[in-house]
């Protein structure tokens, strides 16, 4: 709580600093001021061949140093022009009164010249380029069709985009996030094919974003949520430029940030998170198939470890005979129950897959060997978890990846934890799954009163079970006994 009132207030300086500087000319003193413990910025003062004063402004790290000799200290010095001005007409020049601008332009890779004979401030940007090549994506592997994907820059992810979609109706709205990164906003749009209050939904939703630090596209989308206690992500994010591109011609919208290479699509409905980019390669036979085959792959990972903890805990009966003896056979001197047992193997693979992607990628393989074989082998042999179990959760493991969505991978993971423990405590797998539909809404409230109120019930219908069985096996020995008596009587 100290923390955030102390979060609060600095930021609430911040922002009268800033309005305070907005109002404020720009003067060479108030700038001697902002940049006074900043190592790399630099104040250089120069004359030019008729003898006019000027100054430069800028941050050393976030210019070209090489332009910035080329394009603007060597035309002044050598300037004959009767304007100031005149001499880096080659350059993109901007105008600035404020000293909040001034400070913005500086932070964005721009130098700051004064004019001092006619006391007036220009801006000349001169960003420094650096990037990374295009490289494949790591994220969304696809056999065929495009390898390019996004980097860091937004001007080049727009570019990639725009070069699929050659069309003067696709816009492109800027925006600006966060009131200490100031991290810039573009979202795309194709006029005419999206929905127009869409639109201006996302546009409201982006300009109401207020947050000091906003550095990657899932903090932006944390403030944009409807439904903020969704297991689910309401955004899809995607590294693709062509899945951009196909998501804009079908009337989507996209939201791109600087300074990372991941893209927001939306609206998006539960069943866009089970496609992939290599759908729109194969036939629609094929493809049709393989979103089959995700949809099922999922169910599996959800359903199949709960279905085995209420099946061999509770409804044994309902387990076909030769697989019954299978069962009972591999759990034979087993210390832990079902549960226990499969929430252990769960954990560990969890354990396994978190190892794997933290490693190095050489090493990671040997992470998964070791845990999926040494491990598995180890578990069986030391009487820790049964055969059965083993291959339950190999196969679960497995159907988690064919989602093609990371992030639904990891929300399908806590649907396995909470599954099996509400397996537990409602008996039946079915409403396991009935519980987890309002888990993706809104209501948060009745999920936790429909919770608590099935604990309690099958708590007292297990209470009730055990009185109804205690009274029919007495109500047994009882007439067991009525009916020795009789027999003794008869002279049997």
């Amino acid at each position: 709580m100290f923390r955030k009132k102390k979060r609060k207030a600095a930021n609430q300086k911040i922002n009268e600093e800033q309005n305070r500087m907005t109002h404020e000319a720009v003067t060479l003193e108030l700038l001697k001021q902002v940049t006074a413990k900043m190592d790399d910025a630099e104040i250089v003062q120069r004359q030019t061949n008729n003898g006019a004063s000027f100054s430069l402004v800028y941050i050393q790290t976030l210019i070209d140093k090489e332009r910035l000799n080329e394009a603007i200290i060597q035309p002044l010095l050598q300037n004959k022009e009767q304007t100031f001005i005149q001499g880096i007409s080659t350059c993109s020049v901007l105008r600035i009164h404020a000293m909040e601008e001034a400070k913005e332009h500086m932070l964005f890779g721009a130098v700051l010249i004064h004019d001092q004979e006619n006391n007036e401030w220009w801006a000349v940007k001169l960003e420094n380029s650096l990037s990374r090549a295009i490289e494949n994506s790591e994220i969304e592997t696809i056999m065929y069709g495009p390898k390019d994907s996004f980097t860091e820059r937004i001007e080049q992810n727009v570019f990639m985009i725009r070069r699929r979609l050659p069309v003067t109706e696709l816009k492109a709205e800027k925006f600006q996030a966060g009131s200490n990164t100031k991290t810039q906003v573009q979202m795309l749009y194709i006029e005419g094919i999206a929905n127009p209050d869409i639109v201006e939904i996302a546009r409201e939703n982006i300009s109401k974003v207020n947050f000091d630090l906003i550095l990657e596209a899932s903090n932006l989308s944390a403030f944009m949520d409807d439904h903020t206690h969704s297991l689910f992500p309401q955004f899809m994010q995607t590294d693709r430029p062509d899945s951009c591109a196909y998501s804009l011609g079908v009337g989507k919208i996209v939201i791109l940030l600087n300074d990372t290479p991941f893209a927001l699509i939306a609206p998006i409905t539960f069943f866009h998170l089970f496609q992939s980019p290599e759908d729109y390669v194969h036939r629609w036979v094929i493809a049709s198939f393989l979103r089959t085959l995700r949809y099922l792959s999922f169910f599996i990972a959800i359903t199949l470890i709960p279905l085995y903890v209420a099946l061999t805990t509770y409804h044994y009966q309902m387990i076909p005979l030769q697989i019954l003896y299978v069962l009972m056979e591999s759990r034979t001197k087993l210390p832990f129950s079902p549960f226990w047992e499969s929430l252990i193997m769960l954990v560990i693979i969890e354990i396994i897959k978190e190892a794997s992607l933290r490693m190095p990628t050489k090493t990671s393989q040997t992470i998964g060997v070791i845990g999926g074989i040494v491990i598995g082998q180890a578990a069986v042999e030391a009487g820790f978890a049964s055969k059965v179990l083993i291959v339950l959760v190999g196969i679960s493991a497995i159907a988690c990846f064919l989602v093609p969505n990371y992030l639904v991978t990891k929300a399908t993971t806590a649907l396995q934890f909470f599954d099996s423990y509400s397996c537990i405590i409602l008996w039946d797998p079915g409403n396991c799954l009935w519980i987890d539909t309002p888990a993706r809404s809104s209501e948060w409230s009745f999920f936790l009163k429909t919770a608590i109120f099935c604990t309690g019930c099958s708590s007292l219908l297990e209470r009730l079970e055990r009185s109804f069985c205690s009274r029919t096996i007495a109500m047994g020995k009882a007439a067991a006994g009525i009916f020795e008596d009789g027999e003794k009587m008869a002279g049997f």
